[in-house]
């Protein structure tokens, strides 16, 4: 089986060519024609948030929430900050207690909306499918009128890729998202994250806070034998933002404990098998 030369696609997630002896799947080759400038998306994120006065941070309690949630208090000084939590009904209990700890410790205020996702996390675990991207989509919004009501312009988050070659975009109603980590390589990450008192929790997937992630993956892994996630750990890895032997680990089967699946189930209503 062929595997991308550049990053971690092979035949069975992208198509392959063969480029003067190496192969390289579709996503490299347009990557190869445009490649991302780092420094010029890091330099528009320089001059994107000294305009930045108020703004919520997208606070999932994660690894990746967490640094942004330093960088927008310490690096940018962001004058009002405000940490606000979505939990969906699957957030790991030690996810809400580092989000807690950690924004004390940077006092920021820190606010926990509780919502049910289980009508998506249901239909994705009965399906194989990814809950990723309908999860991600209703917290954005849920987030996104909270700013509204509460006079905010700037949302800021923890993604490490930007949209497109740009590290912001413009969402309804004038409100503004901010990719904070965008371009930011794991390493420099992880070295943010040892100056603060984050408890990395052990969960499978790649994750730091959501429990249904793992079940799905390795639903999806026994119905296609892959990652729902290869497509975005090829980026990171095609990027430089992730060494390829970490990325080939992140993407391997998770083994999800019993535990797990049995909060799952039973948060879900589902039987099991």
């Amino acid at each position: 089986m062929l595997k991308c030369s550049l990053c971690v696609h092979d035949e069975r997630t992208a198509k392959i060519e063969v480029i003067d002896g190496r192969p390289v799947c579709k996503e490299c080759l347009i990557y190869l024609k445009r490649p991302m400038d780092r420094e010029a998306i890091r330099r528009e994120l320089e001059e994107a948030m000294e305009n930045v006065e108020r703004a919520i941070v997208a606070y999932s309690g994660g690894k990746d929430s967490t640094v942004a949630l330093y960088l927008a208090k310490e690096v940018y000084k962001v004058p009002e900050l405000e940490a606000v939590m979505v939990d969906h009904g699957l957030m790991a209990e030690k996810a809400i207690e580092n989000a807690r700890r950690v924004a004390e410790a940077l006092k920021v205020p820190f606010t926990l909306l509780r919502y049910d996702y289980s009508d998506i996390f249901r239909e994705a675990l009965l399906k194989g499918q990814s809950p990723c991207r309908d999860c991600s989509s209703r917290t954005m919004e849920k987030l996104r009128k909270y700013a509204l009501r509460n006079g905010y312009r700037y949302i800021i988050t923890g993604h490490e890729l930007p949209f497109g070659h740009h590290p912001y975009r413009k969402m309804a109603g004038g409100i503004v998202q901010i990719r904070l980590l965008s371009m930011m390589t794991e390493e420099e990450r992880f070295e943010i994250l040892k100056k603060l008192p984050f408890d990395f929790p052990e969960l499978p997937g790649y994750t730091t806070n959501c429990l249904v992630l793992g079940p799905a993956l390795q639903l999806y892994w026994e119905r296609h034998g892959h990652s729902f996630e290869q497509r975005r750990i090829a980026a990171l890895v095609r990027y430089g933002l992730m060494s390829r032997e970490r990325g080939e680990k992140e993407l391997e089967k998770p083994d999800v404990p019993e535990w797990q699946w049995e909060l799952v189930r039973r948060k879900l209503g589902l039987d099991s098998p």
